[in-house]
């Protein structure tokens, strides 16, 4: 699915215009990409968690090379579905 068709679907469940859906959208997916960015989780109850996940440095291999390589220590972003929904999934 995608954004689009998000905003489609919110539009005709709610009688909110397109143009209104897509803005408040938006706004509350910058909002989480900024809190998560600032190193904030978050929690979106019944739904689920945006949260920073640490990697550690690690060795890896460039096997076309033959060297050993070193991927430094970084934060990823991730999602966290909550119990709620992981059970809805197992139906």
């Amino acid at each position: 699915m995608t954004k689009a068709e998000i905003v489609s679907e919110v539009a005709k469940a709610t009688g909110i215009e397109k143009v209104t859906v897509q803005t408040v959208f938006e706004a509350a997916m910058e909002s989480i990409k900024n809190s998560v960015i600032k190193g904030e989780p978050v929690y979106l109850r019944g739904f689920g968690s945006f949260i920073i996940k640490h990697r550690a440095q690690k060795a890896a291999r460039n096997i076309t090379k033959k060297t050993t390589i070193t991927i430094p220590a970084h934060n990823i972003p991730a999602f966290k579905p909550s119990k709620a929904f992981a059970g809805e999934m197992q139906k």
